[in-house]
């Protein structure tokens, strides 16, 4: 019991030594990183710019994933679009004769989804020049019904949407998009009562949309909407022969969980109301926006996936220009590794020390990467007018990268230091 005890306080100056051998092989790792800063620095340049290019590159691409989405959500929610496929499906083409939907189509829709619909709101378009005095610009005009602004999310900014009454009175009335009043009324405090021209056809203005954001084809922005029986009265195409129809009918479903059963249930009535029992001869589609959005986010994510998985291996590339340099440096310092194994020093210490070197260059690297991959990322986005994504699970799998990188190419020059006899070392020139 005795020996027992008076063996015990030898473990607590071991464990001193230990933990001073450790802060000595860490320190000297540390002088031997900061004695080069150039080539410490050229060392971890493989790493940061891997490290900068996966942030870089996922950020951005994460960040024009939400952009879609939220350019397509802003469009309207649990939406279902009834169009044209003038295709007919499995590769039949058809010629002649117009559009396929009808009013009596949209009428047909309209008593069909009753209370499993928000709103339904039937659409005929065509791009005019509008004019206001001797102003002149191109714009995309949309006839529909008043749902559409639940349906589409396109709520008023100024003014008012118009009624059901101005639709049943074939009303000359407009609402009109932000870059329409950017490019029409730029000295004009609100474009309110004034009248506009398409197709040498007085419409007075009474609501105006708030900026969407957008841009280039289908830009809300550059849209007018006026009551569809105006523009089937006013502006269709002189050309247009049969029924009435429209290009699309958008119908926003009141239960998210009933889209899939509702797409489904349209589809059947419009098989039944253009008498087409087989389904690749249909000449309309039904849409979910849902699977839309699905399909361009996977893209994107597989996108995304591709150039951070390009980007993740210049990492690859780094880490073998650490082996490179460590290697080399254990060549350099063969007298050195000799002169502290004279002096004590285990193989392991020699082996730590190497391995803190390479931990070291490879975790600064990944931290600087990650600071140039948030600046790249917001740089670019900025160009490209995308708000980047920096998502913390693509900087810590960058990170952690990093530092895995440095302790595996580390390991074998670590290694042949470690093994080095102290007498050939000593010996070395």
């Amino acid at each position: 019991m005795t020996t027992a005890l008076a063996r015990q306080p030898a473990k607590g100056p071991a464990r001193n030594n230990a933990g001073m051998a450790l802060t000595a092989t860490v320190s000297m790792a540390w002088r031997a990183i900061i004695g080069n800063p150039m080539r410490s620095g050229l060392t971890a340049l493989g790493v940061i710019i891997g490290v900068a290019a996966v942030i870089a590159l996922t950020s951005i691409g994460q960040g024009s994933t939400a952009s879609i989405t939220k350019s397509l959500e802003g469009l309207g929610t649990n939406l279902l679009t009834v169009g044209n496929n003038r295709g007919g499906g499995a590769g039949l083409v058809r010629t002649g004769g117009g559009a396929s939907i009808t009013m009596k189509d949209v009428q047909a829709i309209q008593a069909y989804v009753g209370a499993r619909a928000v709103g339904v709101a039937p659409v005929s378009q065509r791009s005019l020049q509008v004019k206001f005095q001797a102003v002149n610009t191109n714009a995309t005009v949309i006839g529909t019904w008043p749902a559409f602004e639940t349906v589409r999310n396109s709520p008023v900014g100024k003014g008012s949407f118009f009624t059901q009454a101005d639709v049943t009175g074939r009303k000359r009335v407009a609402v009109i998009g932000y870059q329409v009043v950017q490019d029409l009324f730029p000295n004009t405090d609100t474009p309110i009562g004034q009248k506009i021209r398409m197709s040498n056809i007085s419409f007075t203005v009474i609501g105006t949309l708030p900026d969407k954001g957008a841009s280039g084809f289908g830009n809300p922005n550059s849209q007018i909407i006026i009551p569809l029986s105006t523009y089937q009265q006013r502006l269709g195409r002189n050309n247009q022969t049969g029924p009435e129809t429209v290009n699309q009918v958008y119908i926003q479903g009141a239960n998210k969980n009933d889209l899939t059963q509702l797409q489904q249930d349209l589809t059947d009535l419009m098989g039944a109301q253009h008498k087409i029992s087989d389904p690749s001869l249909y000449d309309f589609s039904v849409q979910n926006q849902a699977d839309s959005l699905s399909a361009l986010n996977n893209v994107t994510t597989t996108l995304t996936l591709l150039l951070g998985g390009i980007a993740g291996i210049s990492l690859l590339v780094g880490g073998i220009g650490i082996m490179n340099i460590m290697l080399v440096s254990v060549t350099e310092r063969t007298r050195e590794i000799g002169v502290r194994k004279a002096l004590g020093a285990k193989p392991r210490d020699i082996l730590t020390q190497f391995l803190v070197e390479a931990f070291v260059l490879s975790v600064g690297g990944g931290i600087i990467g990650i600071l140039i991959g948030v600046g790249l990322a917001f740089g670019a986005g900025k160009a490209l007018s995308i708000t980047p994504v920096i998502a913390p699970a693509s900087v810590i799998v960058a990170f952690s990268f990093s530092a895995a990188v440095g302790l595996f190419f580390g390991l074998y020059p670590a290694t042949r230091a470690a093994r080095l006899d102290p007498v050939d070392s000593l010996r070395y020139e």
